[in-house]
């Protein structure tokens, strides 16, 4: 319990003091807000007794929260998967420090897991709703060699970045929306389409961001310079991965706690 108190204030202070973390803040917050707005009751009653009462929104940064702890830097392989572009995920061999899609798989498993504490499993929803943030932004499927993009610096409305920062968080701050404000401006699908992008399943969810980070890669070129073109072009995408991202987290915290409570 103190455990559990010490790092959710430890949580509240970073955020507090601007902590940079992958989709930003904001794109996260968005995700859990999406996924909040599906879930179902026997899910959404489970998430709020893991979570005393936190929303899957404010849940949603932690992943990137405890990365100032050095209790937990094993953690880091966790957020992303370095592949070649020209190989799928179920090509590649596995990282043995592991990576998003394992993360995924890994966080999943113990909440299946009828015989894991309570603390595990709340620390590792908190996870696992970080990482399915993380796996759709198509940079966190990108080349080792410069480390998802970030080895490629740009000037982002003439200031220094990299096109790994673009696509974490300077479009979605371009537009000074609250996550509350961004998730209501994102796209409008039929329940028929809401449903096949919620069904998709985890081994597509890296060969679709795989193809983005090509296009990515395929449109930019080092210490160039990029703005309101280049936004207006690709922020639809990033609108898009935010939306498809809430509504498979939702998905699979629905079938996951729907399987627990058979178990039980």
């Amino acid at each position: 319990m103190i455990k559990s108190i010490f790092l959710s204030l430890s949580a509240l202070f970073i955020s507090a003091h601007g902590f940079s973390s992958d989709w930003g803040q904001t794109g996260h917050r968005v995700i859990g807000f999406v996924a909040q707005q599906h879930l179902s009751e026997v899910a959404a009653a489970a998430i709020d007794d893991l979570l005393d009462g936190e929303s899957l929104a404010f849940a949603s940064t932690y992943g990137d929260e405890i990365r100032s702890i050095k209790s937990y830097k094993n953690y880091d392989p966790w957020h992303y998967v370095n592949m070649p572009l020209d190989k799928r995920y179920a090509e590649v061999e596995p990282s043995e420090k592991g990576d998003v899609f394992q993360a995924i798989k890994h966080c999943l498993g113990v909440l299946q897991d009828t015989s894991t504490s309570r603390e595990d499993k709340a620390f590792h929803l908190r996870l696992l709703v970080h990482f399915v943030g993380d796996i759709h932004q198509p940079l966190h499927v990108g080349r080792a060699e410069d480390r998802g993009g970030n080895g490629i610096k740009v000037l982002w409305f003439g200031k220094k970045s990299n096109i790994h920062r673009v696509w974490d968080s300077e479009m979605i701050n371009g537009y000074q929306m609250s996550y509350t404000e961004l998730a209501q401006n994102l796209p409008r699908h039929s329940e028929v389409e809401q449903e096949a992008i919620a069904t998709t399943p985890l081994s597509q969810w890296v060969d679709e961001s795989q193809g983005y980070a090509k296009q990515i890669y395929g449109d930019v070129e080092q210490d160039q310079r990029l703005g309101y073109a280049y936004q207006r072009i690709h922020f639809p995408t990033v609108r898009f991965r935010l939306y498809a991202a809430g509504l498979r987290l939702a998905h699979v915290l629905n079938e996951t706690f729907a399987t627990s409570k058979s178990k039980g």
